[in-house]
This record gives structure tokens, C-alpha cells and sequence, in this order.
């Protein structure tokens, strides 16, 4: 297949066909109830944890963050976790961790959220752009391998909608020496060979916005780690690297959570397991064949159909009172602010064959036995 041009590839899928109102845009249709994309939990205990951290007194750097960063440790099996402000703010976050700066390269895949790629540029590295599996559409441990360089000091594997990344990667940067980060921002529950997104790479990234597996009542993120010498730097990364006598001993900002959003958090995660227990039972109960990879669990963030059509697809959709969107149409190569670097014309033949026709249908844990019926009735048109 020939490689479309950026213009040719916006033009596959129109704007109100890509991300949805959860993501900051508006319902394509008010006058009727639509069955949405992601559907933000809320209720009485998450209201009565949120008043009582703010009737503490104390809004910040209190018991709920540090409580929050423990427990989320100890759900996904890594040995320290620190929350933070966004999933692209704990993206930064692993990069000065890891001390990665100018002069360094980080290999990250060339389909996924643009702040997968961007937390490299503003630490000053240079992102350098794989292409995707053909079936599973993670970062491709054939092209990984292919574009390590000297310059090389991680791999950003993403467990993109949810789908495990290649147990390869880790051989791979285990082989070349060099440190495996996970953006696990849809990849709450995710597992490969037993172990959870998490506590796979050295380093984890999580999102908590409103439409992802679990949130906080807003923006949110956290960082974990497996190596016990990040865990001694991560509290202090996200508080203007400082030291316990306040002392800033690296360079570092403000990233810290709110006590409000982690006592939020804090309520969401006990409800974490069973919201994908769901997700997993609804991808079984729509028709589709999207591809999970062996030896993992899919956590099921999204469930994208691989279309021929993807406008005709999510306009069946939309007309029928259902969200579909194309959530990543242009590989991230592509985009604008990669227009002076060295891959922006380069073709990624299975993100330029794939990204645009990747349609996110509803697949969440708060969808009722007639919402999935009529989901079916649509994809068996």
C-alpha cells in the first residue's frame, strides 16, 4: 500500500469522527440518550470521600496521596507508586527519572496518544518512531530492535486500548541494556505473563482521566516503578525535586495530586477489578475479531474494529445513538509538531495502513444487556 500523506490521512476520517466528548469535545446528538464511549463512575462514597479531604483542612501533600500511591502499589505489584497530576505529566516524570535528556533517543511507537512521544521531546531527547504489529497494534519488537542505536536509552512500549505489549520488549531492552517504560494510560488490569501494567517495564505511566478504566474526579496520573533506586527519586521528581529538609536536590516541578482527586481514587480502585471483570465480559458478548495477544490479559480500555470503512462505520453508529470514534486517525510522525523531524515523512506501512481505520466502539463496564444487544445489532449490519 502506498503511503497516504498527512493531508490524505485527515481526510479518511473527518473531525467529528474522532475523539469524543469525554475528551473534551461535544455529543454529536442531544436529543436522545446516546450510549456513550466511557461513561465516568461517580457516587455517594466518592462524594463523601471528596468533602472529607476537603474539610481536613489539608488539600495537598496529605494521607490520601501518599494512601492512594500505596495501594495502587500493592494492586499492580510494583514496589513504589507515586501519583501525580496526568498520565503525561508521569511520562515526564520517567524521563528525568531515568535521566534521559539531549543527545539520548527513545524508540516509542508511531500509533498512540501524542504525549507518548512528546515526554521525550521536552526532556530534549529525540523520539525515535517504530511502527506497529500488524495484529496486535503495540510498538513492534522487530522494528524496536531494528532502531536501537548507541543513542538509545529506552523503549516506551504502549499497551495501546488496553492490549499487553510483546513480552519481547523486555528480552530485547534486558539484551541492549537499556530501560523499558511502560505508558500503561489505558492499561489498568492489563497483564502479560502474570504480571499487571505496572510492575512489567522499570517504569509505568497511568492516566487517570475520565474516560480511562478508573479516574479521579478530574486530571490524574501515576507513577510506579520495579527498580528500588527510582523508588528513592520518584516522591521527590513530582515535589520540585526536593529532598526531606526541602532542599532541592535535582531538578524537578510540581506534579503533585490533590488530596481530593487520590481520596477519589482511593474509592475508584477498590471498585478497579470488577470494572474489568466487566469489560472483559462485554468483549465477549460483542461481535467482533480483534486479536488479543497470547500469554496476556486484555484490559479492554477500548474496543476498536478494524474497518474498511471506518466514516461509514461510525456514522451506522452515530445514527443509531451510539459514540464511535477514531481515536489516533495520523501516526504521531505526522503530525504537525514532528514536522522537522527526520521521520515526518517516513512511512510506518502498518500505522499508515492502520491508525485511521481503528474505530472505538463502547465496550465499559456500565453498558446494560440492551445497550450491547443493539451494539451487535450494529456491527452485523
Amino acid at each position: 500500500m502506498g503511503c497516504p500523506t498527512m493531508h490524505a490521512l485527515l481526510r479518511m476520517t473527518t473531525p467529528t469522527m474522532w475523539a469524543g466528548h469525554t475528551q473534551g469535545g461535544e455529543p454529536l446528538r442531544r436529543d436522545m440518550p446516546r450510549i456513550p464511549l466511557a461513561k465516568p463512575f461517580w457516587d455517594e462514597e466518592c462524594e463523601m470521600a471528596a468533602v472529607a479531604a476537603l474539610s481536613s483542612g489539608r488539600w495537598v501533600k496529605g494521607p490520601q496521596a501518599k494512601a492512594f500511591g500505596d495501594e495502587f502499589a500493592k494492586w499492580c505489584g510494583a514496589i513504589a507508586a507515586v501519583p501525580c497530576q496526568s498520565g503525561s505529566a508521569a511520562l515526564w516524570a520517567a524521563m528525568r527519572l531515568l535521566e534521559i535528556g539531549p543527545g539520548d533517543e527513545v524508540i516509542v511507537p508511531g500509533m498512540t496518544f501524542i504525549a507518548t512521544a512528546t515526554a521525550v521531546s521536552l526532556v530534549g531527547a529525540t523520539p525515535v518512531f517504530a511502527d506497529i504489529e500488524e495484529n496486535y497494534w503495540c510498538i513492534c519488537p522487530d522494528d524496536v530492535e531494528a532502531k536501537i542505536t548507541e543513542n538509545t536509552k529506552a523503549v516506551i512500549g504502549v499497551h495501546i486500548f488496553g492490549q499487553p505489549f510483546s513480552q519481547r520488549l523486555r528480552q530485547i531492552c534486558n539484551d541492549h541494556n537499556i530501560a523499558l517504560v511502560e505508558d500503561a494510560a489505558q492499561a489498568h488490569g492489563t497483564t502479560l505473563d502474570g504480571k499487571m501494567a505496572g510492575a512489567i517495564g522499570d517504569v509505568a505511566c497511568f492516566s487517570f482521566f475520565p474516560s480511562k478504566n478508573m479516574a479521579v474526579g478530574g486530571e490524574g496520573g501515576m507513577i510506579t516503578t520495579t527498580v528500588p533506586e527510582l523508588a528513592e527519586r520518584m516522591n521527590r521528581l513530582v515535589d520540585h525535586g526536593r529532598d526531606d529538609t526541602l532542599e532541592s536536590v535535582e531538578l524537578g516541578t510540581n506534579l503533585r495530586m490533590s488530596e481530593v482527586s487520590a481520596a477519589i481514587g482511593r474509592i475508584q480502585l477498590k471498585h478497579l477489578d470488577d470494572w474489568i471483570s466487566k469489560r472483559r465480559a462485554n468483549s465477549e458478548s460483542i461481535v467482533h475479531e480483534t486479536k488479543t495477544r497470547g500469554g496476556g490479559k486484555h484490559a479492554w480500555h477500548q474496543l476498536c474494529i478494524l474497518a474498511d470503512d471506518p466514516n461509514e462505520m461510525i456514522s451506522r453508529f452515530n445514527n443509531n445513538g451510539i459514540d464511535a470514534r477514531v481515536h489516533y486517525p495520523i501516526p504521531c510522525n505526522r503530525h504537525q509538531v514532528y514536522s522537522g523531524h527526520m521521520q515526518h515523512e517516513t512511512s510506518l506501512p502498518n500505522c499508515d495502513n492502520l491508525a485511521h481505520r481503528l474505530v472505538a466502539i463502547p465496550v465499559h463496564p456500565f453498558l446494560s444487556q440492551n445497550d450491547i444487544e443493539e451494539i451487535n445489532s450494529i456491527l452485523r449490519l
